[in-house]
């Protein structure tokens, strides 16, 4: 863990919903690299935080432990400027720098979060926003897809990270032997 994602992990204990309702649809992690489940009704909730649909730079990586490498989000190719928009509703409960990159946190119903870097917020702290509003832009910030210019994406449940990919139906399918 970075010394970067150990200050992110920080602000999103401190803007933590400690609800622990699954609202109907919602997928739980499942698996080292993928999320069980069909996400059929989940995705018609949630929308993709980039218009049109962005290409996938990189996929959600959970790691075998918490403290262990992974990737804990999925990048999304961007532009420098490009609006990010709520992909559900929700409320802006963070907006700050960490480890020099912007960094938007929308919290969710059911207990969920949303993190976006390198994102400059457009509404402020507390300020709901529903599903498809710009909330903020994506910053010029070089990051961890340059020379590209890239979207992270994450979303936490409690300190889990669940596949982003999964909310809007693109979740990678892993099968597993029967026992």
């Amino acid at each position: 863990m970075t010394i970067g994602s150990g200050v992110l992990a920080a602000v999103l204990a401190a803007t933590s919903v400690t609800t622990a309702v699954v609202p109907a649809g919602v997928l739980v992690p499942a698996g080292r690299s993928g999320t069980a489940g069909a996400a059929g009704t989940a995705s018609a909730r949630w929308s993709w935080p980039l218009d049109p649909r962005p290409e996938l730079a990189r996929r959600f990586d959970r790691p075998d432990q918490p403290w262990l490498p992974g990737h804990r989000g999925v990048d999304l190719a961007a532009a420098v400027g490009q609006s990010v928009l709520a992909p559900t509703d929700g409320r802006v409960t963070w907006t700050g720098v960490i480890a020099g990159r912007s960094v938007v946190v929308v919290s969710h119903d059911g207990g969920l979060r949303s993190t976006f870097e390198p994102v400059v917020a457009t509404v402020p702290v507390g300020a709901a926003v529903s599903r498809g509003r710009v909330m903020g832009a994506v910053a010029a910030t070089p990051g961890h897809c340059a020379p590209r210019t890239c979207l992270h994406w994450g979303v936490l449940r409690g300190e889990t990270y669940l596949d982003p990919l999964a909310l809007v139906g693109r979740a990678e399918v892993v099968l597993l032997p029967v026992p």
